[in-house]
């Protein structure tokens, strides 16, 4: 069992494995499980040019605030920050659980999310703490299955309670859950004696923060009235790349930096964090808006819409359990690079088939094929970084792959909301069919069930019409990310050294 700083000797690695696996749970959950109630969201508060913000703000505030917990737990242990985390998230889910209106909605997502972003990274920089390398593969591959279970549940979970109880609920239930588990890792993780003072770097966090911001209200601006090619476009652009470069030329200067500059040099960390970038657009993006087109284009309900991404749960539990199996046996992880990249594009030319006609069972396989590939794709990234970094930058660089990921996907959620209103906007004015009093900004599973069936159909083709585009943005990142795969250099799992700069 690895020692250090942040790894006292604990009572048990499996009640701590238990314990960060709920916490990465409920951070996962919380992506998803707002997908299947969206349209009921929208219907009760109203605003379907703020859809993507529900989800979108949660992961933009998870996103910045990844990093910089990561650099906490790697300077002050990861124990205090566990509770910090946590704290903030439950804190964030009981707002959320209250709102009213779709702003103040919108704001506590933001709270909750600050939160999860310290969820994400600190469960997996804790596996490095408590688990020699060859075996962390396993136990990623775990995580990458709660990931994908959550995927899910998130969604089926959030379809019953909308349709038996209150979407209220989806939020008031983290909170139980997220007590207990923080019990279970108080018990099993105790906090590190040692204390020393070190100096963070907050223009470093606060430019990264701002630049992330910039870039997903200009992703955001299409569903929003704006224009990407625009005055406003223009200047968050501009802003985007001052803060950047902000970012960049303090991280080259501070003591104790958020993302050192130097880790890029490693071909195993800027590799991954590429490919991670692409999951989190292609996982995020497709299942962000699934729900829509199964509910809007296919008239499903809630539930169903949520049984209905099953197959993708099966897909990455399936290659994610032979992924953590392959990693402890071999040590090796590059060729699962591969055939993840392969399957995911496979999947993305299948989802620009769907139409509003599309059986059950092609889109079951649809979808599976990208749960096929996510699952050989998540457990190596974390590991393979892990594994090629200084043990002193444990936390930070845990915390890389997964700003890449939340990066890829605040900018797909943003970028395909702003796609889908105005190709929805178009297509329904294209169409010349009078709504009556329902407008589109409040279309869902109760205003289409009062739609006439001839118009149905109509809003079908218009949401296959506006997703399209998005899925092959998704294909075509895929494809992309194929070739990057095959750039990955592999460092056996076996040893524990620090990887070569190239």
């Amino acid at each position: 069992m690895v020692s250090d700083l942040n790894t006292p000797k604990v009572h048990s690695a499996k009640l701590v494995i238990a314990s960060v696996a709920s916490l990465l749970l409920l951070a996962a959950l919380d992506q998803t499980i707002v997908s299947t109630a969206l349209p009921t969201i929208v219907a009760d508060l109203g605003g379907l040019s703020q859809l993507s913000w529900v989800v979108t703000a949660y992961i933009l505030a998870s996103t910045v605030a990844s990093p910089i917990y990561g650099k906490l737990g790697d300077l002050y242990g990861r124990r205090n920050i566990v509770y910090l985390s946590v704290s903030i998230f439950l804190l964030g889910s009981t707002l959320c659980g209250v709102a009213q209106t779709m702003p103040f909605l919108i704001f506590a997502r933001a709270v909750q999310g600050i939160g999860g972003g310290g969820l994400f990274v600190l469960a997996l920089a804790v596996v490095g703490d408590v688990i020699e390398p060859r075996d962390r593969g396993k136990v990623q591959g775990v995580f990458a299955a709660i990931f994908s279970i959550s995927s899910v549940i998130g969604p089926l979970v959030g379809g019953i309670f909308v349709q038996s109880f209150s979407w209220h609920w989806i939020f008031f239930i983290n909170v139980p859950i997220g007590v207990a588990a923080l019990v279970a890792f108080a018990i099993s993780f105790p906090g590190s004696t040692t204390r020393t003072k070190r100096k963070i770097d907050w223009l470093g966090a606060i430019s990264l923060s701002f630049a992330l911001s910039m870039l997903t209200l200009f992703a955001s601006l299409g569903a929003h009235g704006g224009s990407w090619v625009s005055a406003w476009g223009a200047l968050l652009l501009g802003m985007t790349v001052v803060s950047t470069a902000v970012f960049i030329w303090a991280e080259g200067r501070a003591q104790e930096p958020i993302l050192p500059l130097s880790l890029f040099k490693i071909n195993v960390f800027w590799v991954c964090n590429v490919i991670s970038f692409i999951s989190g657009v292609c996982m995020l993006g497709a299942i962000t808006y699934f729900p829509l087109y199964l509910q809007l284009a296919q008239g499903t309900s809630p539930t169903m819409s949520g049984l209905q991404l099953i197959p993708l749960t099966i897909g990455i539990v399936t290659t994610s359990t032979l992924a953590g199996i392959y990693m402890g046996k071999t040590g090796r992880y590059t060729v699962l690079a591969k055939f993840g990249m392969v399957l995911l594009a496979l999947g993305g030319i299948a989802t620009t088939l769907l139409t509003k006609d599309t059986s059950v069972l092609r889109f079951s396989v649809t979808i599976l094929l990208i749960g096929l590939g996510m699952g050989f794709i998540f457990p190596i990234l974390s590991t393979a970084v892990q594994n090629a970094v200084p043990k002193s930058q444990l936390g930070t660089a845990t915390a890389a792959p997964i700003l890449f990921r939340q990066i890829g996907g605040s900018l797909a959620v943003s970028a395909f909301g702003a796609i889908f209103v105005s190709r929805m906007g178009t297509a329904m004015t294209s169409s010349g069919i009078d709504m009556g009093p329902i407008s589109i900004s409040e279309l869902g599973p109760q205003s289409m069930a009062i739609i006439p069936q001839d118009m149905r159909g109509v809003v079908g083709d218009a949401v296959v019409f506006a997703l399209h585009p998005s899925y092959w943005i998704i294909t075509c990142l895929a494809i992309i990310g194929i070739g990057f795969a095959f750039k990955l250099h592999e460092i056996p799992l076996s040893n524990r050294k620090v990887a070569k700069s190239e």
